[in-house]
C-alpha cells in the first residue's frame, strides 16, 4: 500500500452507494451526464465533472473521483452480495464463494463479513466505530433472515448495529433510503419525522464526529438502476446530491469522506448490472492517497492503514 499523501485524517467516513459505476461518455444513456446541471454538490465532489469510461479520473478543488475495479477477477456480472463482502473485508469474496452472487450476502460468506469487516477490525484495534443506519429492533429476527446485506452484517459483527427508531426520530441515525418515508409509511413509525435529504446528510456528518470510522449504506441507487429509466436514475442522483450537500455543510475538517460502490448499474440505463469500474470519490485529508486505490478489495486495507492500523 502506498503511503498517504498530504495531511492525515483524524477520522474516516465511508459512504456506500449501491450499484454505482462509471459509465460511457454518452448523455443519452449515462444519468450522471443527463443530470449534470442538477447535481452540483456531487459534481463538485467528483472533481468538477462526472467521470466517464473515457476519462475515469477527475480531480478538482472540492474532491476527486476515480475508478475501482469490481469484477474481483471472476467471470460474469458482479453482484451485491459478493461485491459488498469484498468492499467491506478486502477479501476476494466472489472467488471464495465460487461466483458472483446477490443481491444478499450468501450464507457461506456471512461469518467472513461479521468477523473480518473493516468495522470489526478497526474496533478490535481500539478504534471507535459506528454504523449510522437505523434498523428495526430485533432485526433480522430469531431465524436470521435470508435477505441480509453486508453493511448491517458488518455492523452486527462489530457490535454497532445499535441505532433504531428512537435514534432515527432524534436525528442520531439515518435511514438507508436517506429520507424517512419508508419508516413512516411502510413500518408505521409515525413518531419518526419526515426529513429532507439535506437534513439527513447533516445528521450523518454529526454522527461521524463521534467515531474514528463511520459507515453509512444507501441502496436506492441500485434500485433506480434496475428500472432502466432515466427519470428514476436522475431522481436517485438528485437525492444523493442533496444528501451530500447537507453532509458537507457539517462535516468535520479532519474527516476523510470516502464514497464507494459494489458494482455498476446506475451509470448506464441500457442494462442492469455492469462490469464497469465503480465510482470512487474522496475529499478531505487523505483524499490524494485514496485516489490511488484501484480495486474495491483495497478499500478496507486503506482505511485501516489510514487509521494507523495494519490490515
Amino acid at each position: 500500500m502506498k503511503q498517504p499523501l498530504g495531511p492525515s485524517p483524524g477520522r474516516v467516513l465511508l459512504v456506500f452507494l449501491d450499484g454505482v459505476g462509471i459509465g460511457p461518455a454518452d448523455s443519452s444513456v449515462n444519468p450522471f451526464l443527463m443530470a449534470a446541471d442538477r447535481i452540483p454538490a456531487l459534481t463538485a465532489l467528483m472533481g468538477g465533472q462526472a467521470p466517464t469510461l473515457d476519462e475515469p479520473v477527475v480531480e478538482g478543488p472540492a474532491g476527486r473521483s476515480f475508478p475501482l475495479a469490481a469484477t474481483l477477477d471472476v467471470d460474469g456480472t458482479p453482484q451485491s452480495g459478493t461485491g459488498q463482502a469484498a468492499l467491506l473485508t478486502g477479501a476476494s469474496a466472489a472467488e471464495i464463494f465460487g461466483r458472483h452472487f446477490g443481491p444478499w450476502t450468501p450464507v457461506a460468506l456471512r461469518p467472513l463479513v461479521e468477523e473480518r469487516s473493516v468495522l470489526r477490525r478497526a474496533r478490535d484495534r481500539g478504534h471507535e466505530v459506528s454504523f449510522a443506519n437505523a434498523y428495526p429492533k430485533g432485526w433480522p429476527g430469531h431465524r436470521g433472515g435470508r435477505r441480509i446485506a453486508a453493511p448491517p452484517l458488518a455492523a452486527r459483527g462489530a457490535g454497532v448495529l445499535d441505532r433504531h427508531q428512537e435514534a432515527l426520530a432524534s436525528g442520531d441515525a439515518v435511514s438507508s433510503e436517506i429520507v424517512n418515508d419508508g419508516w413512516r409509511d411502510k413500518l408505521g413509525h409515525d413518531e419518526v419525522p419526515s426529513i429532507t435529504p439535506r437534513a439527513a446528510g447533516a445528521n450523518l456528518a454529526r454522527i461521524s464526529k463521534s467515531a474514528d470510522l463511520t459507515l453509512y449504506a444507501h441502496y436506492e441507487t441500485d434500485t433506480a438502476g434496475h428500472t432502466n429509466r432515466s427519470d428514476a436514475a436522475v431522481a436517485a442522483l438528485r437525492r444523493v446530491d442533496a444528501f451530500l450537500d447537507g453532509l458537507l455543510s457539517e462535516l468535520a475538517e479532519d474527516t476523510l469522506l470516502l464514497v464507494a460502490s459494489d458494482h455498476g448499474n446506475l451509470e448506464d440505463i441500457r442494462e442492469d448490472h455492469t462490469r464497469n469500474p465503480v465510482l470512487g470519490i474522496a475529499t478531505g485529508p487523505g483524499s490524494s492517497a485514496a485516489a490511488q486505490l484501484g480495486d474495491i478489495r483495497e478499500v478496507t486495507g486503506f482505511i485501516l492503514e489510514t487509521l494507523g492500523t495494519r490490515s
